[in-house]
């Protein structure tokens, strides 16, 4: 089983990321991970991204969004976790803004893994408690700290 603490890291775990639009988050994530791996590529990212958020948003509910894709050049999962400044529409299926974003990008080839991944993210976001220590985070290691507590 892939743990998130091989997945994501300090560096890309940000409180208070200025939201706006479903559009300049997915810049922001598109961003900040070319920014901390440069064999991605920024541009390429982005456009996976809309595209799958095209097929169906990722939002889920709770004010919780999972962006993910798969993307060519990625040979390991990586993952981003950003709890947006101000909540901001993300089409979910509930239809509540969207203030928490893990996010979740696989090699191409991933199938089983990915899936297991997305399965794993969303149980940990559906608890409360969870949820409450994310949102109350007061800096970018807490926040890291508390999705990596909520793992054990």
């Amino acid at each position: 089983m892939i743990r998130l603490e091989h997945i994501l890291t300090p560096e890309r775990s940000r409180v208070n990321v200025p939201g706006g639009s479903k559009k300049r988050v997915l810049e922001y994530i598109a961003h900040l991970i070319s920014a901390d791996l440069p064999d991605i590529d920024e541009a390429v990212l982005f456009e996976s991204l809309v595209a799958r958020e095209k097929l169906g948003s990722t939002g889920f509910g709770d004010g919780i969004a999972i962006p993910h894709c798969r993307l060519m050049g990625c040979h390991t999962p990586i993952s981003a976790i950003l709890r947006l400044e101000t909540a901001i529409d993300f089409d979910a299926i509930d239809g509540e803004p969207v203030d928490l974003l893990f996010v979740l990008l696989v090699p191409e080839a991933a199938t089983d893994a990915h899936l297991e991944l997305l399965r794993q993210i969303a149980s940990i976001f559906e608890q409360d408690k969870v949820r409450e220590r994310l949102r109350s985070a007061p800096n970018n290691a807490a926040l890291y700290q508390a999705v990596l507590d909520a793992q054990n």
